[in-house]
């Protein structure tokens, strides 16, 4: 628990990562920035993807719209905030001359995004709509 609050503040505060460790080789934190805003870009496809559901398919059913258009906000939500830990995780383990740290997120966004990609699958196959 303590080191989930020195990360959070880590986020707010990103010189003091320098404060540990020696520096590693700018080209690997300049990876670990490109990894960060991959992640980034998945949050903002995925925030997008939660919006266009809602908006550009009003005959499916109330729940199953909302239902998915939720999921995909929530789980792009996840992948934002993950996506700044990660981060600093990463630039403190290379200051440290520690392994990198191991995370299950991509399980849970691969689950996550496939749940919804599998109630799309039974929208179109069950044409759930609201029968306007």
């Amino acid at each position: 628990m303590i080191d989930f609050v020195k990360d959070v503040r880590l986020w707010f505060a990103p010189q003091r990562v320098r404060d540990e460790g020696e520096t590693p080789d700018y080209r690997f934190s300049l990876a670990n920035e490109r990894t960060f805003l991959a992640w980034i870009r998945t949050a903002l496809a995925l925030v997008g993807g939660g919006f266009a559901v809602d908006q550009f398919l009003p005959d499916l059913r109330w729940g199953v719209r909302v239902g998915m258009s939720l999921a995909l906000l929530a789980v792009g939500a996840a992948c934002a905030l993950r996506a700044v830990n990660h981060w600093v995780k990463c630039e403190r383990a290379m200051r440290r001359g520690e392994d990198l740290p191991i995370s299950r997120f991509p399980v849970v966004l691969s689950l996550g995004v496939g749940l919804v990609a599998l109630a799309m699958v039974l929208v179109v196959l069950l044409g759930w709509t609201s029968g306007r």
